[in-house]
């Protein structure tokens, strides 16, 4: 017997077979109009939502910073929380100086930087689940100090409002808030966007790819794993310093574990893209803060469950998700 093949047919079974993608025009239309929306929300919505987005935006800013350890480099952290509290108390304390929020937002960064580096130095020797749990470890240990000599200790301390640029009043309306945050989010997530299209990221996931090729092409990994965890330990800084911003009050309950274990999972969800774990960031503090708000405070059981899914759910789907919304990996 002989099978014949139907042209047609063969036609429409490939086409079937073929993945969804939105058209070339779709993305940036899209992101236009989010543009437009998220500048326009202090005029759409209450003073409480909008403070809720803002504080979704500093996670944001976090799950960047662990999307650049977990996304490119392969390795999940699990303590970042502990640097965006550094960058928090540092900013705190150079608002005793001056309230410009650009020069929190620097210095915070820096110090973000420099504990990143000094504690890194131990995290990049470890891999896989032994790193995440060296992050947890410092993480718990830097929460600790906080405890014990962070201004305030345990009952933390409240901060003056700041302001955007010299000559202009502090910022007390949330909108006004809302509207510093978003601004440096998006120069944030600009220069984060120019660094994942670098050299230097394409070695990153060479090494989450096979290390040992990596080395054997003459690159010093662990140097490279170490530049990424202080840049990713700058990112959380400078999340501090918007924090301090949206809430002015910074506390060690700050740099617990879940906040640390909420910017991974939004990682997670973007599966390699840093819009998505942006969006899984915005997603994941909705679900807790708003939603569960709604549902008579069951936040941490949203975000529990939000977890089991996202457990269970194959990291392939997740990734091709991801992929056919941002249209490429950025």
């Amino acid at each position: 017997m002989t099978a014949t093949l139907n042209p047609t047919s063969a036609a429409t079974d490939t086409s079937a077979r073929r993945p969804f993608r939105l058209p070339s025009w779709a993305i940036p239309t899209f992101g236009a109009l989010g543009l437009v929306t998220a500048v326009a929300l202090p005029w759409l919505v209450n003073a409480y939502l909008v403070s809720l987005a803002a504080t979704a935006l500093v996670m944001a800013v976090l799950a960047m910073s662990a999307q650049l350890l977990a996304g490119w480099a392969g390795l999940a952290p699990l303590g970042q929380a502990a640097y965006l509290v550094v960058g928090a108390y540092t900013a705190a304390s150079v608002a005793t100086l001056t309230g410009l929020g650009p020069v929190q937002l620097l210095a915070a960064a820096a110090a973000g930087a420099v504990a990143a580096a000094v504690t890194g130095v131990l995290a990049v020797r470890a891999r896989g689940t032994t790193f995440l749990m060296v992050t947890f470890g410092l993480g718990e240990l830097l929460h600790a100090a906080a405890n014990q000599w962070a201004p305030g200790g345990s009952e933390g301390t409240h901060t003056p409002p700041v302001a955007a640029l010299p000559g202009l009043p502090p910022m007390v309306r949330p909108g006004w808030v809302y509207l510093y945050v978003l601004t440096c989010a998006l120069l944030i997530g600009a220069a984060v966007a120019v660094l994942v299209r670098s050299r230097f990221a394409l070695l990153l996931r060479g090494i989450a790819a096979y290390e040992p090729r990596v080395q054997a092409a003459g690159q010093h990994t662990g140097g490279l794993l170490l530049a990424a965890y202080v840049i990713a330990g700058g990112i959380a800084g400078a999340a501090g310093s918007l924090l301090i911003a949206v809430t002015r009050y910074v506390s060690p309950a700050d740099a617990a574990m879940g906040v640390s274990a909420l910017a991974l999972a939004a990682a997670l969800i973007g599966s390699g893209s840093m819009t998505g774990a942006c969006a899984g960031a915005i997603l994941l503090v909705a679900a807790r803060d708003w939603v569960g708000g709604l549902l008579g405070g069951h936040g941490p059981t949203l975000l529990g469950l939000a977890f089991l899914v996202l457990a269970y759910l194959p990291r392939h789907r997740l990734a091709g998700l991801t992929t056919r919304l941002s249209g490429r990996r950025t």
